[in-house]
């Protein structure tokens, strides 16, 4: 099958790493490992997070005008063949799909969105028309993936009669992180002599981009809570940059000095070491959708501490 794959909050190709980049490869390579074809067909970002209402009509604008090219490329035969299916990754009312819904309808193929999320609260606000777009992909949808549960209760009242609405967990490639946990005492070994640390200890490993918003304020909230366990023994050890970094360091040495190792932002391979060589995984997951560093830990063999809300039980 043909498979016109779009992500509008942010496209696989994006050159900032992040859970939402990582998802959408997921989906993905899940898709070409079932024998698909699989297309990025636009890296449209629909994302607009501050509510401009001038900016949201200039996307939903680039949308509308990207629609229409794909079809009319579809139609004509010139360049490619016409998609079977349409897979849209994450639609939610920041980060409407403007494109997909249109060129299905005028091409008469299935619409399905992984990762769809319905937020009735937000139907008069600044973003009231990015929930209403929401609201109509959903509506349009054959088929609904939803990531957590706790998206299943707003969307499922919304999505057309016929339609199927799902529950599928958040996924991932374990073999790395198994194949790291094999090699567990070489991994801390090496991250010890690296770093300076204590193999003797407990390690909790923390694994998050330094951005401004709910990644720094997990931060300082999980800053704040190893600060109170100044009676025991243990290192953290912090994977990850961004330009919260200075902020996010003091405030780790205010709650526990000298407790934190602080390593920058590391790739998969590396990422995959760190969590094996360490004993725990602590993470707040302050208005994430359900985490998937957290689920990274996990597939590494270590266990982890965070929050019952939202997602988060759906991947602990």
């Amino acid at each position: 099958m043909r498979i016109a794959f779009y992500a509008p909050l942010k496209s696989p190709t994006h050159a900032v790493p992040s859970g939402d980049r990582r998802v959408g490869r997921l989906f993905i390579a899940a898709l070409e490992a079932a024998g698909h074809e699989v297309s990025i067909v636009s890296t449209l970002r629909a994302y607009e997070p501050n509510g401009d209402h001038e900016r949201q009509a200039r996307i939903r604008t680039e949308g509308m005008v990207a629609a229409s090219a794909l079809v009319d490329q579809w139609r004509s035969g010139s360049d490619a063949k016409s998609p079977d299916l349409w897979f849209t990754y994450h639609v939610y009312y920041k980060a409407p799909d403007w494109i997909g819904p249109a060129v299905c309808e005028a091409l008469s193929i299935p619409y399905v969105i992984a990762e769809a999320s319905y937020a009735p609260k937000r139907a008069a606000g600044p973003w009231a028309s990015g929930h209403t777009a929401a609201g109509k992909a959903i509506r349009a949808a054959s088929l609904v993936l939803c990531a957590t549960r706790s998206d299943l209760g707003c969307v499922r009242p919304v999505a057309a009669s016929e339609a199927h609405v799902v529950w599928l967990p958040p996924f991932l490639d374990a073999s790395p992180y198994q194949a790291a946990a094999r090699d567990r005492i070489a991994h801390r070994a090496k991250l010890a002599a690296q770093h300076g640390l204590d193999p003797s200890i407990p390690w909790v490993a923390v694994v998050a981009m330094m951005r401004p918003g709910d990644k720094a304020a997990s931060y300082r909230m999980l800053a704040k809570a190893l600060g109170t366990m100044t009676d025991l023994r243990w290192q953290a050890i912090v994977a990850g940059d961004g330009i919260e970094r200075p902020a996010i360091e003091q405030a780790f040495e205010s709650g526990a000095p000298g407790r934190a190792r602080f390593l920058g932002e590391r790739g998969p391979e590396e990422i995959a070491a760190i969590y094996a060589a360490c004993d725990l995984c602590m993470w707040p997951a302050v208005n994430e959708a359900y985490g998937m560093a957290m689920l990274e830990a996990q597939a590494a063999g270590i266990p982890v501490v965070s929050r019952n809300v939202r997602g988060v039980p759906d991947v602990v």
